[in-house]
């Protein structure tokens, strides 16, 4: 591809990498010279330490190019130099010499920065991270020196680190374990999301601590096959979004899918990437989303996605468009992103949410969270008294009728307070102070979504629940 470029005469290219060294390895192409400069060492040829001319002031080596027929000067880390104005002319005044004999100024830089005065000038092309096969060409070549079987598996969880970052993650491996092992490089890897400053880890939840909701986790194991290396015929689940009243196990349901498919949690915070500077809240959601990509196999966690998107419908209105700008490139990558990640979304109220974000295609299926049957909140009791050491009898889960699992492991906390009867009487279940949005939820998602909960009793749950309802209101 510089090849190409070069043969059409394109005088100032931009590579973004974060691998200066390897971008450096990588360029070099036949029919040109290339030579490096840096600020420190100065005009050298490329791939070789010694210097040619101690030339460390930028414009001077910007300058010199234009005396070196059919060359190429990579320069590192040149973009912090960009705003000074001799640079910036010194560029201006190349270009078209460079173009004449052939020559080609190319600026090797991690972010794109530039001044409107350069932006034309400039082609950016994005150096991509090392493939599996150099990966795993770097982790032979450790296995020869130790004499250790290298490991697929570990080779597949490095993928979206640098090369340098891959062979200090294996070694690291070998020196914890002494073998390749692909929990020890996914420790590693978390740096790229803590780096980042963007999102955060959460530990995954257990399976086991999850009671009912049946339906969604025989949908997420399923699927999970999809994402087996022999399984690369299968289509990948690129989200699921969950809906539904609060309290229910939303959010914790996306906490055990990171446990179900052996994968790191990230949550991915809406809100926090906002800011109050002018298009930094959207270059933050852009940075965020690609180092989701580059970080590959991962559950990313959105948490009350309608309060997150608050405002993209009227943006003009309340953040003059930032809401609106970030919804749209999320919405884009969503559905253009071949990255292997689950997007896990909650909502508790579906109507804030824009009709665009539940679109075919966005999310592989939506489930709506109902109050847990009462077979499910047997379930929770006996979760809860696990938990932590209660000993609530399970024929309590029929007075215990439409409460969610919130509530019951609220009760349970109580009940070693002030005991079982007096914790029941001073808790207030939603379904009481939200009978009528709870039973607006349950219409809307009855033509329009798939039921998380075990089906067995449900009818006979809500038909209880609006008798409840009548009663009272008589």
């Amino acid at each position: 591809m510089i090849q190409d470029f070069l043969k059409a005469g394109y005088p100032a290219l931009c590579i973004l990498t974060q691998e200066p060294s390897r971008a450096e390895e990588f360029l070099p192409c036949e029919g040109v010279q290339f030579y490096a400069w840096d600020c420190i060492r100065g005009i050298r040829p490329a791939k070789r330490p010694q210097t040619v001319e101690e030339i460390r002031d930028p414009v001077e080596a910007i300058n010199w190019l234009n005396s070196h027929q059919d060359s190429v000067l990579i320069a590192h880390n040149l973009h912090l130099f960009t705003d000074i104005p001799e640079v910036i002319q010194a560029i201006q005044n190349g270009v078209t010499k460079w173009k004449s004999i052939g020559s080609c100024l190319v600026m090797i830089s991690p972010v794109i920065q530039m001044r409107p005065e350069l932006e034309k000038i400039f082609t950016v092309i994005d150096l991509e991270l090392p493939d599996e096969e150099s990966l795993f060409h770097i982790q032979m070549e450790l296995a020869k020196t130790v004499k250790v079987e290298p490991n697929p598996e570990s080779v597949r969880a490095a993928r979206g680190l640098t090369e340098f970052e891959a062979e200090t993650a294996f070694a690291l491996s070998l020196v914890k374990t002494g073998r390749f092992s692909s929990k020890v490089i996914g420790e590693a890897k978390a740096q790229m999301i803590r780096k980042s400053g963007l999102m955060e880890f959460w530990q995954p939840a257990d399976i086991a601590d999850v009671g009912g909701l049946d339906t969604l986790k025989t949908f997420i194991q399923n699927r999970s096959k999809a994402f087996l290396p022999q399984n690369g015929h299968l289509p990948k689940p690129k989200g699921i979004l969950l809906v539904g009243i609060p309290g229910t196990g939303k959010s914790l349901s996306c906490k055990a899918t990171a446990s179900i498919l052996g994968w790191p949690l990230i949550r991915l915070d809406i809100g926090g990437l906002k800011n109050s500077l002018v298009g930094e809240s959207e270059r933050r959601m852009r940075q965020a989303t690609s180092v989701i990509d580059a970080f590959g196999e991962s559950v990313v966690w959105i948490d009350e996605t309608e309060k997150a998107f608050a405002g993209s419908k009227s943006s003009g209105e309340t953040d003059a468009g930032t809401t609106a700008s970030m919804f749209g490139h999320f919405l884009c990558w969503m559905q253009e992103t071949t990255t292997r990640a689950l997007i896990m979304a909650t909502a508790n109220d579906i109507s804030k949410l824009p009709p665009e974000f539940m679109r075919a295609g966005r999310f592989d299926a939506l489930f709506f969270v109902d109050l847990p049957s009462l077979a499910e909140r047997k379930e929770i009791i006996g979760i809860m008294n696990r938990k932590y050491g209660t000993e609530i009898p399970l024929e309590y889960a029929e007075k215990l009728q439409g409460f969610t699992g919130a509530e019951i492991e609220q009760l349970a906390k109580d009940s070693l307070f002030d005991g079982l009867d007096a914790a029941m009487e001073a808790i207030v279940p939603l379904s009481r102070t939200m009978r009528e949005e709870i039973q607006n939820l349950r219409d809307w998602a009855r033509t329009r979504a798939r039921f998380a909960n075990s089906p067995d009793e449900e009818i006979t749950e809500q038909r209880k629940i609006r008798s409840i309802g009548g009663a009272e209101a008589s």
